[in-house]
């Protein structure tokens, strides 16, 4: 279990692009194994994404939050969240994009602390929900975000990796106090 009093959580830079690559990268191939085509898995690339990531930070007017957890200098975790896409609709609410800890720190709290540091800055931004989308059969996520809250609800769409649909579940959470979430 990692010790969380010397975690830090901030704003992702340019320097940070090849660490969160990493982890995002060692993230899918960990949690998605078995789940999406190995051949995916095994195409993916770490300089591919590293530079990916960093034209999406020097994108001007680009709504998306990136945040990374790190310890004594090393980056543990990334996540990233902004208004919620659905095609061209704007809904006023949230949507979590990505949440990847590196491999090996899994369960140590990192991701809870990217989490809860995200959803406190879309309360404060005066989001009403979060959406989130999870694989269906992504059972160790799923566990993960009910624990903090989320609840499926009730859309499932197909997510295409090579070729392959994969169930996807829409996970949402009322940010403000007294709503139920759907």
């Amino acid at each position: 279990m990692d010790d969380l009093h010397d975690l830090r959580v901030r704003h992702m830079t340019l320097v940070d692009c090849r660490a969160v690559s990493e982890i995002r990268v060692g993230g899918w191939r960990t949690a998605y194994a078995g789940l999406v085509p190995q051949s995916h898995l095994d195409g993916l690339d770490v300089a591919e994404d590293a530079e990916k990531r960093r034209e999406m930070l020097l994108k001007a007017g680009n709504p998306v939050v990136n945040l990374v957890a790190e310890r004594a200098g090393e980056v543990l975790g990334w996540a990233a969240y902004g208004p919620y896409r659905d095609g061209d609709i704007r809904t006023g609410d949230a949507e979590l994009y990505a949440i990847y800890v590196r491999p090996g720190h899994l369960g140590g709290g990192v991701g809870g602390a990217l989490l809860r540091t995200s959803l406190d800055r879309c309360r404060a931004a005066g989001y009403p929900r979060v959406f989130l989308w999870v694989l269906k059969e992504n059972a160790r996520a799923r566990r993960f975000y009910e624990h903090h809250g989320f609840a499926p609800d009730g859309v499932e769409e197909p997510f295409e990796v090579d070729g392959v649909e994969i169930p996807e579940l829409r996970y949402a959470l009322w940010l403000e106090p007294g709503e139920n979430t759907p």
